[in-house]
């Protein structure tokens, strides 16, 4: 299965993908979204961020799935996780105030993260304000950069 990720760029997130130093990608929800339940190891996450063209990739290697959220398990799963998430320990407060009330969370752990040429994806059917796409194949919905 293939998934692409759409990024905050005010987060600086993707160059963290590529570089290494952000080695999981998180995703906070207050109902079960794609890619709950989709998702799972050795599958191919493209990675965007929003407004720009897809720019990179990286193989999923482990999936955790927390639910039921309380703020002290949100807490927990920053200081836990959030530097392989690419969170400095300074800014782990300003992210628990954007999830404190979220109740779903999965963690993917990235492997083999690359660049890839750029190419934009048709969201045509996938919900403008979708932060995520679960496909069986990206190249269904490509179209030239």
């Amino acid at each position: 299965m293939d998934h692409v990720a759409y990024m905050k760029p005010a987060w600086h997130f993707l160059p963290k993908i590529l570089s290494g130093q952000k080695i999981i990608e998180s995703r906070w929800y207050l109902s079960k979204r794609s890619p709950w339940g989709q998702i799972q190891s050795g599958d191919t996450v493209f990675f965007k961020d929003t407004g720009q063209p897809v720019t990179a990739k990286a193989t999923a290697k482990k999936i955790l799935a927390f639910e039921n959220l309380t703020p002290a398990k949100i807490m927990t799963i920053l200081w836990e996780y959030g530097q392989a998430d690419g969170i400095n320990q300074s800014q782990v407060p300003v992210f628990y105030e954007r999830f404190k009330n979220k109740k779903y969370c999965l963690l993917i752990f990235l492997k083999n993260p690359e660049a890839v040429p750029p190419f934009e994806v048709n969201k045509k059917g996938f919900g403008a304000m979708s932060a995520w796409i679960t496909i069986p194949d990206v190249h269904s919905i490509t179209r030239p950069y």
